[in-house]
């Protein structure tokens, strides 16, 4: 998949409505439609028909940057509600329903800027973590608007943050059917959080003790960190502000791979849905992805310290990578000979550009 991708991929969109730096976007499916969503230092939330190649909707109402966007499967398969969740400078975090145009809840208890938003992987995305300028990590119940948890432990701005995957194991079962309101049954099934920061460290929290489990630590401050799926669950990757981009195995608490190459900062790291054929190990390695300031994409095996595999160098108008997310966009129906990779790199730059890659 990965040989295809890089033979037949090209720039294949650009949004370009926003006027300064896009710090995040996410990608969803609602009635057919393939929609984009992202969120700019111009304090705007959007919102992208990807098919229609325009803007839908645009929400203006917080006061400072907006850091983070992600759209809520909570809502919408609860409540069949079109939901964008943001946060932002201004230290709150805002719910937006782009297809009725209205702001619902707010969820303003952090007392410092909200850098992170992800919703959970459990329990239909039900709960909501955040972390802030404030030093703290939060868990919200998005059902009922309230605080569940408030993870203490960083000493400093926490940047990036994401929940744990679910796990194909019987220690889940009560993921799809269990209603309670109690977190611990939640905890219970071995769920934590991820969380970076400007301490320098990539700290594991524990949802149903509330406690700090693994530290692993950068030489500068950190910009994004994703847990690992499927035979790769057990590990995090992380990217930080000293241009490494890092893998960490949880159960060790080790470093298992160091990758060098950035000329800058690293604000974005993606596990790819592609394999390469790798000779060390005799067999296949998963591809890691990692997107910098010094305005390139750098796609790694995550087996091998090597230089890196393939280089996508950003436009000329972008100068620096914030943000990326790979989706799968439909083919193009019209086209009956199209037998291309379905498989796109979504990716917001500094200067305000968003681009599909693909």
């Amino acid at each position: 998949m990965f040989d295809l991708f890089l033979s037949s991929s090209k720039l294949l969109k650009t949004f370009t409505e926003h006027n300064t730096s896009v710090c995040s976007i996410d990608y969803s499916t609602f009635n057919c439609s393939q929609l984009i969503c992202s969120g700019s230092y111009d304090k705007t939330v959007r919102v992208w028909d990807v098919d229609a190649n325009k803007q839908i909707q645009l929400f203006n109402g917080h006061s400072d940057y907006v850091f983070c966007v992600k759209f809520s499967k909570y809502h919408y398969y609860n409540n069949r509600r079109n939901v964008i969740c943001s946060s932002s400078g201004d230290k709150t975090i805002r719910f937006w329903d782009f297809k009725e145009n209205k702001q619902l809840q707010i969820f303003n208890e952090h007392t410092g800027w909200v850098g992170c938003i992800e919703f959970s992987s459990f329990n239909g995305g039900r709960y909501l973590c955040s972390g802030s300028y404030d030093n703290t990590v939060r868990l919200w119940d998005v059902e009922t608007s309230k605080t569940l948890h408030i993870f203490n432990g960083h000493t400093n701005n926490v940047r990036c943050i994401d929940t744990s995957p679910l796990q194909n194991n019987n220690n889940n079962k009560n993921d799809n059917d269990n209603k309670s309101n109690s977190i611990g049954v939640i905890g219970g099934n071995g769920h934590t959080i991820c969380s970076g920061s400007d301490d320098k460290t990539v700290r594991i929290w524990d949802i149903q003790t509330n406690k700090q489990l693994t530290v692993f630590k950068h030489e500068h401050w950190i910009y994004s960190a994703r847990y690992g799926s499927n035979e790769l669950v057990n590990t995090i990757l992380s990217g930080s502000n000293d241009q490494i981009v890092r893998l960490w195995d949880i159960r060790s608490g080790q470093q298992i791979q160091i990758f060098n190459g950035h000329k800058y900062a690293v604000f974005a790291v993606e596990y790819s849905p592609f394999v390469v054929n790798n000779i060390e190990i005799g067999g296949t390695s998963n591809v890691i992805c990692s997107g910098s300031t010094d305005n390139t994409i750098r796609f790694w095996d995550i087996r091998s310290n090597k230089k890196e595999l393939y280089v996508i160098k950003g436009d000329d108008r972008d100068n620096g990578i914030f943000c990326l997310k790979f989706i799968e966009l439909k083919k193009d129906r019209k086209d009956n000979n199209n037998t291309g990779c379905v498989i796109n790199l979504c990716y917001g730059s500094i200067n305000g550009l968003i681009h599909i890659w693909g």
